[in-house]
């Protein structure tokens, strides 16, 4: 029996600001397992309020692996940047079915903040 879901939607994406003072850099991440026998090949769309989607980056995550996307790394999301301090959404589709999991660390205030969001998945 496979693992996961091919659809998944995190609809809470907001890049913090970066804090030079705080000994932890602020951002969001997007963790993407496929415990599967074969590599799945996943498109991100990144959804925003005021303008039109960013669609099809392509990210490939080989078998039995887990892939961590920094979302505030342009490289690690097909060179496209999400702006800082800007509400966005993200759907990920998958080939095979994945698992996925959506984090944020907040250093813009002193007592941090880190928390996951849980997705909304579909076959």
């Amino acid at each position: 029996m496979a693992t996961g879901a091919k659809v998944w939607c995190f609809p809470d994406g907001y890049l913090p600001a970066k804090n030079p003072e705080s000994g932890m850099e602020s951002h969001e991440a997007l963790m993407l397992l496929n415990v599967g026998d074969e590599p799945a090949d996943v498109k991100l769309d990144v959804y925003f309020e005021d303008r039109e989607p960013a669609t099809d980056i392509a990210v490939t995550v080989a078998a039995r692996r887990v892939k961590t996307l920094r979302l505030d790394n342009p490289a690690d999301i097909g060179g496209f940047e999400i702006p800082p301090l800007t509400q966005y959404s993200l759907r990920v589709r998958s080939d095979r079915k994945i698992v996925a999991q959506f984090g944020r660390l907040d250093a813009t205030q002193p007592n941090l903040a880190y928390y996951v969001g849980v997705g909304y998945c579909e076959e």
